[in-house]
This record gives C-alpha cells, structure tokens and sequence, in this order.
C-alpha cells in the first residue's frame, strides 16, 4: 500500500468499550456524533443511506455498505468518499473500506479507524477525496471523543 492509499486516526477514548461500540455500531447514535441522519439498522451485507445534517452538506445523502460486524472491537463498511457533487452518479466508481477497531487500554478504549483504498479511486477526484477524507476523519475522532465522554 503507498502512504496515499490510506488513512489511519488513532485516539484513547475515556469511555468502556460497551459504550464506544454503541456509538459505532448503533446507527442512531453514529449519526448523532457523524453528522448524519441514518435510515436503517446496521448489519453485516446491507446497505444504509441517510440526509448529512453536517452544516453544508445537508442536500446530500450518504451510503454506506456495512461489510462487517464483530462486536464490541470490529466494524467495518464501504463508501463513496467525498461523493459531494450534485447530479454525479459515483456508482461505477470503487469504493474504499472504512474500519474501526477497538482495544481495551488502561482508563479507556483505543479506538483506530482505517479508511483505505484511495489508490482505486479515478485520478481525476483521488487526491482532493484523499485530503477532504484525511480532515475529515481528524475532526470526526474529536466527535466520537465529545459523544462518548456526553452520553
């Protein structure tokens, strides 16, 4: 894999791992701290769109194919990343994997997310998708560390 295949955020959240899976896994409150109004319950080979409420953003709809669920540490799906433009059909294009893993650490959980497979996407919207993602994902681990340490 080359360095602008991948993403990786690592962050020690001061909550149990219950409680980090629940933010992950349940999609009402993946939503909650994602900035999305999901549709449907997570589970492994379905696909999950719903409204971003991300200000901005809120005329377009994520979609998101859920690979795989392995409670409390592993939670893997599959995305457009930054699908943005309006009228575009990005359906023909791959998708890359988002995964979160989590691990017990002393007063927390660790939590890793890996989005990988930028090297697939079209060259044309590769690197501006790779940089959006790479901030993206730097202000949605701030997110997730809010969430839990609220709820």
């Amino acid at each position: 894999m080359s360095e602008t295949d991948r993403i990786e955020k690592k962050v020690t959240l001061r909550a149990p791992r219950s409680r980090v899976w629940r933010a992950i896994a349940n999609a009402d409150q993946f939503g909650e701290w994602f900035g999305v109004k999901l549709e449907a319950v997570f589970a492994p080979g379905i696909t999950v769109r719903g409204k971003i409420t991300y200000p901005g953003y809120e005329h377009l709809t994520m979609e998101m194919m859920v690979e795989r669920i392995e409670p409390e540490t592993y939670f893997a799906y599959r995305w457009h990343p930054y699908a943005i433009q309006p009228g575009v059909d990005y359906s023909a294009e791959p998708t890359t994997l988002v995964e979160f893993r989590l691990e017990e650490v002393e007063g927390g959980t660790l939590l890793t997310i890996v989005e990988s497979g930028f090297d697939q996407i079209p060259a044309a919207r590769r690197a501006e998708a790779f940089r959006m993602n790479e901030q993206g994902w730097a202000v949605q681990t701030r997110n997730i560390e809010k969430y839990v340490s609220e709820h």
